[in-house]
This record gives structure tokens, C-alpha cells and sequence, in this order.
């Protein structure tokens, strides 16, 4: 089964143990109380913890802060800043983005980046 098909609280729990990590110093590290945590691990909350306390925990625990969000239903904090900046651009783009597949996607994102370093318009 992979990480896509298991959810949030399940991934944690089991990346978390995996770790070393007690649920109380886990918590502890991540800011919220350990009933909380158990909560998360166990799927019984309503709302899944902010998108700081996600980019956190997958930092504590060696995962992909993106990858993480994405799978707890939140979106990266930087992201909404930054579509504003360009509020129609960056929504097209995505939405042109859309169904490409992740080799796609990398090859796009390497593009980017070699556009941006040598200073393209």
C-alpha cells in the first residue's frame, strides 16, 4: 500500500514510531498536546493540524513538507502569497499544469528554474 492510499494520521503514526519519536516528545516538538496528536493519529479530528504544524512534523521526521500537506487536505503557506502576487498568471498556469504527468511536471519546474537564473522575461 503506499502513502497515497493511507491517511494523514496513519502515515504519522507510523513514520513517527519508525523515528524513535514517543507521541508526548513528538508533540512536544510539534507544539500541540499529546491527546491532540492522538486524535490526528487515530483520524478523529474534524480539522487536520495547520500547515506549519504539518511543514514541522514532516521536517522532524525526514518527509517531504509538500508531499505532507498535500496528503493532510492543507496547502503550503507560501502559496496563497504568492498567487496573489500574480492572481491571474499563476492560477492559468496551474490549471494549463494540470494532468501532466510528474516527469512533465519536473521537466516544467526544471525549466523554471533555468529561465529564472538566467534572468528571462
Amino acid at each position: 500500500m503506499s502513502q497515497d492510499d493511507k491517511p494523514f494520521g496513519e502515515v504519522l503514526r507510523e513514520r513517527r514510531i519508525a523515528k524513535g519519536y514517543s507521541l508526548r516528545k513528538f508533540a512536544e516538538m510539534v507544539g500541540v498536546s499529546p491527546t491532540y496528536l492522538s486524535q490526528v493519529e487515530q483520524d478523529k479530528v474534524e480539522k487536520p493540524p495547520t500547515a506549519e504544524r504539518v511543514r514541522r512534523m514532516a521536517e522532524l521526521l525526514g518527509a517531504n513538507a509538500d508531499e505532507w500537506s498535500a496528503l493532510a487536505g492543507r496547502v503550503p503557506e507560501d502559496l496563497p502569497g504568492i498567487i496573489k502576487k500574480q492572481p491571474t498568471q499563476l492560477p492559468e498556469l496551474l490549471r494549463e499544469a494540470s494532468g501532466l504527468s510528474p516527469d512533465q511536471l519536473r521537466r516544467l519546474t526544471e525549466r523554471i528554474r533555468r529561465m529564472k537564473e538566467k534572468g528571462e522575461q
